[in-house]
């Protein structure tokens, strides 16, 4: 068979994730665009879905979004122009600098919680809600074992 009918007839975990985030970022960023953040885009999620709301250190968010530190790096930059965070000394250690949500910035991260949530809920409603929390656990379960597989052969 050929790939394009694999695809509609037994996608593979690739095709099927990847449907899945393309689709949740197009609606999450929709959304958020409809809420007052227009300037924002799928890349930027790499910054500010792993950001912690007393700050980040730039090597920690490039460790947990799996992207190189200097990808980070212009993200952080694009998100400082944007308003969205400030870097800061780290109290821990003066000579690193914290990546801290402003104001604009919670409001966003506030905004992608209940989004995704209401994303969740209805995913939830459709699947069932003990389907829905069984599918999250295996799939949780599936990315932490493909993480360490991609990990292993570094």
């Amino acid at each position: 068979m050929r790939s394009s009918g694999r695809e509609r007839e037994d996608p593979d975990l690739g095709v099927l994730s990847g449907r899945t985030l393309f689709s949740l970022q197009r609606e999450l960023f929709t959304r958020l665009a409809e809420q007052g953040h227009p300037a924002l885009r799928p890349r930027h999620g790499a910054v500010l879905a792993y950001l912690d709301e007393n700050g980040s250190r730039a090597t920690d968010l490039a460790t947990r979004s799996g992207r190189h530190k200097q990808v980070i790096g212009t993200l952080i930059d694009e998100l400082v122009e944007l308003g969205y965070v400030r870097r800061q000394p780290d109290p821990a250690d003066r000579r690193a600098k914290l990546i801290v949500p402003t104001e604009k910035g919670r409001d966003q991260m506030a905004k992608s919680d209940a989004i995704l949530a209401d994303l969740e809920a209805g995913h939830a409603q459709v699947v069932g809600e003990q389907a829905y929390a069984e599918f999250k656990r295996v799939f949780r379960l599936v990315a932490e074992h493909q993480v360490a597989r991609g990990d292993n052969t570094r």
